[in-house]
């Protein structure tokens, strides 16, 4: 059944197309077949609860228009061979406007989700809510929002994507709420829509590509590639969880322990030593990331998402060697919550210098973020599972590792503090760094007989080394 997404969109150049709710499900299902909709009162006048001059006249025009009975179509598709309810946005009807009718329909679709136990896509594209029903109109908003909170409380995941528009409470419910969130490219997503924003705003800024940067889209998806990019994220989503924690990966880098703690500390510094892309790709057969932290920020120095293992999901959260900004401790605590409710492992990859340090990172709230993900950790009730790859500075380091379930790789070291840090603290010169590295047993094998860690890992083949 699939389909084109058609031409550029006229009315705003560089935007996606406008397609019927119909063509985008033919576009990214292999099949769907629409839900019935749900009983409904009678009584209601022909001009709605207001008696709004013309609305019914309008609802009619909009149907002839469209070939819909209202703003949303909802069906169970298969999407890569994943079956899933699909709401789906017909924004020619009436501007994809929420209505009282348009709340009956999504709430029917998420008890059928939950009856049957089906994710959820929804595929948005709508102005907000329907002005000609008034208050009646936006509190359909609690009404969607508490089908989503139990949605998600039953377990199971919803993926939202962005088309264009996507505002006011379309975007502040069912879009930033999803627990994944794709956006089409050029797509107002905002929730301002564009006739109500300040006149000097800068247009840029309500864009999908501006809330990907904030950190509340987790991809920018071309058309093209949605239908694959849906498939994966199902694919993950919907695999079979593993109870047990997952195994450590391999040693990439240096085989050999470190001789001092000085060795331990040049060596995880080293600029040619594997780093956390190598061991992602190496651990996962494929993997698709969420990105930013839902408050306004990204780090990308902090890799999350989720990838196959042995045809396993696990969630991964993995530091790539620079100093972790709040946002990346954030991004860290949401991936934690979002497996636990799923009940997916995690995997967590150490190595970072520290948190960042500096005025903007306290202004960020540092010490709160890694408060936070200090909590996500501690009150995980999946396994989680961590290898130390290279530098494990102090509490921005340790508030991302499993207590009882840590390794690490024999390029590394841990520490309470960077060595030149506790020289400097301690009133040493410059030149003790290295007699403080030993002093501080930052060596995997120190921490493994401290019983900090578990073990050291070999190279592929030789398995963890044992317990310590």
């Amino acid at each position: 059944m699939r389909e084109g997404f058609g031409e550029e969109n006229r009315e705003r150049p560089g935007a996606p197309a406008r397609r019927s709710a119909r063509a985008v499900l033919a576009a990214v299902a292999e099949t769907y077949t629409e839900l019935p909709w749900p009983e409904q009162e009678d009584g209601e006048p022909d001009d709605g609860p207001l008696g709004w001059r013309g609305y019914g006249a309008a609802r009619r025009s909009a149907a002839e228009r469209t070939g819909e009975s209202e703003s949303v179509v909802c069906a169970v598709a298969d999407i890569g061979g994943v079956p899933v309810v699909a709401l789906c946005f017909e924004f020619g009807f009436l501007g994809g406007s929420i209505g009282r009718r348009t709340g009956d329909l999504i709430e029917a679709a998420h008890r059928h989700a939950r009856a049957v136990r089906l994710p959820v896509v929804t595929f948005v594209a709508t102005g907000g809510s329907r002005m000609q029903e008034g208050l009646l109109a936006l509190s359909q908003l609690q009404r969607v929002a508490r089908q989503s909170a139990l949605t998600r409380a039953a377990g199971l995941p919803q993926l939202a994507v962005l088309r264009d528009p996507t505002t006011g409470g379309g975007w502040a419910t069912l879009g930033a709420g999803a627990d994944m969130v794709v956006a089409l490219p050029g797509a107002q997503v905002a929730f301002a829509g564009s006739r109500v924003r300040p006149s000097d705003a800068d247009p840029a800024a309500y864009t999908a590509e501006a809330q990907f940067a904030a950190g509340h889209v987790d991809a920018v998806v071309p058309a093209r590639e949605l239908p694959a990019a849906l498939a994966l994220r199902l694919r993950l989503l919907t695999s079979p969880r593993a109870t047990a924690p997952v195994p450590p990966p391999d040693a990439l880098g240096t085989t050999d322990l470190p001789r001092t703690g000085w060795d331990a500390v040049t060596r995880a510094r080293a600029p040619g030593r594997p780093r956390a892309d190598a061991y992602l790709d190496a651990y996962f057969t494929v993997r698709a990331e969420i990105s930013g932290d839902r408050c306004g920020g990204r780090d990308p120095g902090m890799s999350c998402g989720f990838g196959l293992h042995d045809g396993h999901t696990v969630a991964f959260a993995a530091q790539r060697g620079t100093a972790t900004r709040p946002a990346g401790y954030r991004t860290a605590a949401r991936l934690i919550r979002l497996a636990d409710r799923l009940g997916f492992p995690v995997l967590t990859l150490v190595d970072t210098p520290g948190a960042a340090n500096d005025a903007e990172a306290e202004r960020a709230g540092a010490g709160a973020a890694i408060a936070d993900l200090f909590a996500a950790v501690a009150s995980a009730r999946v396994p989680l599972t961590t290898l130390v790859i290279g530098e494990g500075g102090s509490g921005g380091a340790l508030a991302l590792a499993a207590p009882g379930n840590t390794w690490a790789t024999p390029d590394s070291y841990f520490s309470v503090i960077a060595p030149e840090l506790a020289a400097a603290i301690l009133k040493r010169p410059p030149s003790a760094a290295r007699a403080t590295a030993d002093e501080l047993g930052v060596r995997p094998q120190d921490l493994v007989d401290l019983g900090v860690l578990r073990g050291v890992v070999a190279a592929r083949g030789r398995g963890p080394a044992p317990e310590g």
